[in-house]
């Protein structure tokens, strides 16, 4: 199965959410392959530093391995399942791309049928990166139940 997160930047939400999901199904010996992107992406852009921090107090380092992307037709066309990190990039992706429409979820949709999204962390403090990674980190033990 492959599997594409998407947020804004593609800097902190998603890599997280890509790397945090990867390593799960390492752990479970699951063949998934997980990517990210972001809607208004830098390309080549690093993850950021609250992100990079608060995944290594797991024990997953994603600072020389995690470059933004920008979504694009192929990442959206390879993609099994789509979750995004809020209702707007949801909204944007099915209204410029149709066909994603029955694969593109919000990740507490997919998980739990609401449409609530998962706050962004971009220039908050360490606190607040770790309060994200941990909400993504119990959304995805039941999103990994259900795939």
């Amino acid at each position: 199965m492959n599997i594409l997160f998407v947020c804004t930047g593609n800097t902190c939400r998603s890599p997280m959410a890509a790397a945090l999901l990867e390593e799960m199904a390492r752990k479970e010996g699951m063949d998934i392959k997980v990517k990210s992107a972001g809607i208004f992406a830098q390309a080549g852009q690093k993850a950021s530093k609250g992100a990079i921090h608060v995944l290594k107090m797991d024990g997953i380092d994603i600072e020389d391995t995690h470059k933004a992307s920008m979504v694009s037709l192929d990442l959206l066309k390879e993609a099994d399942l789509i979750l995004t990190m809020g209702t707007s990039h949801k909204d944007a992706l099915i209204s410029r791309f149709k066909f994603v429409e029955g694969k593109t979820y919000t990740l507490k949709e997919y998980a739990y049928g609401i449409e609530e999204d998962i706050e962004d962390p971009f220039g908050g403090d360490i606190y607040i990166y770790n309060s994200t990674k941990d909400e993504i980190k119990d959304v995805l033990k039941d999103i990994i139940k259900k795939i």
